[in-house]
């Protein structure tokens, strides 16, 4: 079992940076493929971006693509979200998900975290 615990949300001015940090528990963690989702007030959880597990390939929405980079250091359990540019849309709750299969559709995750809150006033 593979516990997910997301942490560095908060509120930020459009134009902003923001750092968000998925704790996994675990030593397999290095064995899964990691992604953020995001789903704002009123709309479906979409894809934001996945990493692969040893980190040499990503992906990207094309909504954050320029802007986000997700990242992992496997030494400790954790994957990064940097989020820069920020825009109002951006606002939502995001969430850090592990699975085996790397993909942009939430079925494709097996484990989540609980969601982190960003908040980008205008």
């Amino acid at each position: 079992q593979v516990q997910l615990v997301e942490s560095g949300g908060g509120l930020v001015q459009a134009g902003g940076s923001l750092r968000l940090s998925c704790a996994a528990s675990g030593r397999i963690f290095s064995s899964y493929v990691m992604g953020w989702f995001r789903q704002a007030p009123g709309k479906e959880r979409e894809f934001v971006a996945h990493i692969n597990p040893s980190g040499a390939s990503t992906a990207y929405a094309d909504s954050v693509k320029g802007r986000f980079t997700i990242s992992r250091d496997n030494a400790k359990n954790t994957v990064f979200l940097q989020m820069n540019s920020l825009k109002p849309e951006d606002t939502a709750d995001y969430y850090c998900a592990a699975g085996v299969i790397a993909g942009t559709r939430s079925e494709h995750y097996r484990y989540w975290g609980q969601g982190t809150q960003v908040t980008v006033s205008s």
